[in-house]
């Protein structure tokens, strides 16, 4: 995995780094790896995700058809207004 450093921003890359570990899903897995799971146990939780994982799917689904409302969004704030020019100098 590459991050790329532009202008010395460090932290910037840092920022960009941990995005895409947490996408790739590895501070999960380590998290996981800390202590042992037993077998019983991760199958309980394996399943438990799969039934999450297709509910969430039945529910876009559903969204998508129509057949449920959708999650309300939140209205952007509009645009600052342009600040009105100074006036010139004589």
């Amino acid at each position: 995995m590459q991050v790329l450093v532009r202008d010395n921003n460090v932290d910037q890359a840092l920022r960009v780094l941990k995005k895409k570990l947490q996408r790739e899903g590895i501070f999960r897995e380590m998290k996981a790896r800390r202590a042992y799971e037993k077998p019983s146990e991760r199958r309980g939780r394996e399943k438990a995700e799969a039934v999450r994982r297709t509910r969430k799917a039945t529910r876009k689904l559903a969204i998508r058809e129509g057949l449920i409302a959708g999650p309300v969004k939140k209205p952007r704030m509009p645009a600052r207004p342009a600040r009105p020019a100074a006036p010139a100098a004589s």
